[in-house]
């Protein structure tokens, strides 16, 4: 499956992908309009980068506890009951006289129920598509976040000057809302994965089979740290320009939408491998000329090129499949989304903490360094061809 017409021909592909946009903007919406609100409020870039990118921490707690259902639910019901679940608290976010905890709260239920989601959701895609054509699907499914993220951000920016953060927040809702439509009217029934019940004990037998590849253990820390890091500095766009932040969201989003445009579609099976650790160091390397905190043109570039290294995620996506069984695929992507969230909730925390004593452009490219030197640490733990190996 090489072809974006063959893709699309693929039954059910239409919906998931309809599915997944509606959530994407929904996300990238409430983020904007959540960040703006809090950074209102508390007038902290900490505080402001853990309400955009802090309910990632719940994702760890998911990540450890209820992941097992990813395998062990019906995949409609899953996303259109964690769609409707993501409207009814969104929209409760909206609350004129909900304090700064309550907010956090809501928050962490968002985290929990979509460390589940993303399990289900990338899961379902492995079923839905051939084995070859996961890369290309997934790509796509990328390229929608980042257009997503593109309008999203800029339509966010309009929303919330014309209609307040909470105003914004309700649109939010109304977009999680027709997600789970999309999920539930779209989507064939069909059983789990996997057999038996979710629970605790089964998610720590999954993640422990996964954990115990070496291979599988360097990918999941590729995928995890240098990019959280850099969702880090992202997290900083408020308080860096407040008036500006939409713009410079906007430009990374198109940054990561060129980079898996490249790798998806142009980028032949063979470079992939080679290019893999090139992209990894661009999507720090660039955030390093904040050291010298440039005008807003050279900022805007700079994230951009930056970006467009976000591809190499896709990348080391294929290769846990490679080296993934079966029956843990949807857990494998499970973890790697919670994980990831996660880590990005921890670089929005590195990120703000360092910006409370240094200033947003210091920290930024102080992060960024720290992302460059992870990056050249695990590269030779990913420099081997992919080899599959048993559960």
């Amino acid at each position: 499956m090489r072809t974006y017409r063959e893709l699309f021909r693929s039954p059910e592909y239409t919906p998931l992908f309809a599915a997944v946009s509606a959530q994407s903007a929904a996300m990238t919406v409430s983020g904007l309009a959540l960040g703006t609100l809090v950074y209102e409020v508390t007038r902290s870039p900490l505080a402001s980068s853990l309400a955009m990118f802090g309910p990632s921490f719940a994702q760890l707690v998911g990540a450890t506890t209820l992941l097992s259902a990813a395998d062990r639910l019906p995949p409609r019901a899953a996303l259109a009951g964690t769609g409707l679940l993501f409207a009814a608290v969104t929209a409760l976010l909206a609350v004129p006289a909900l304090p700064i905890w309550g907010l956090f709260a809501l928050l962490a239920v968002l985290g929990l129920a979509g460390s589940v989601g993303g399990g289900v959701r990338y899961g379902l895609l492995t079923d839905i598509l051939p084995k070859e054509g996961f890369i290309l699907g997934r790509s796509v499914l990328n390229m929608s976040n980042g257009l997503m993220q593109i309008g999203g951000f800029a339509a966010g920016g309009v929303l919330v000057a014309f209609l307040s953060p909470r105003g914004t927040l309700l649109v939010g809702a109304g977009l999680y809302l027709v997600a789970a439509l999309a999920a539930r009217f779209g989507l064939a029934a069909r059983p789990p994965r996997a057999a038996g019940r979710p629970s605790v004990a089964e998610t720590w037998r999954g993640n422990a089979r996964l954990w115990a590849s070496p291979a599988r253990r360097y990918v999941y820390v590729g995928l995890w740290v240098p990019n959280g890091l850099i969702v880090g500095c992202e997290s900083l766009f408020v308080p860096y320009s407040p008036s500006h932040a939409g713009l410079l969201l906007a430009v990374s989003a198109v940054g990561m939408l060129t980079g898996d445009v490249l790798a998806g579609r142009f980028v032949p099976p063979e470079w992939r491998e080679r290019i893999g650790p090139y992209m990894r160091l661009l999507l720090a390397a660039p955030y390093l000329v904040f050291a010298i905190d440039p005008a807003l043109p050279v900022a805007a570039v700079a994230v951009t090129l930056a970006s467009v290294g976000y591809c190499a995620t896709l990348l080391l996506q294929e290769r846990l499949m490679a080296v993934t069984p079966d029956d843990l695929q949807g857990q494998a992507l499970g973890l790697h989304s919670s994980g990831m969230l996660a880590m990005q909730g921890v670089g929005a925390t590195i990120a703000g903490g360092v910006a409370q004593v240094t200033g947003p452009a210091a920290a930024m490219a102080a992060v960024a360094a720290l992302s460059v030197a992870v990056t050249l640490a695990i590269a030779p733990g990913l420099r081997p061809a992919i080899v599959p190996e048993p559960g």
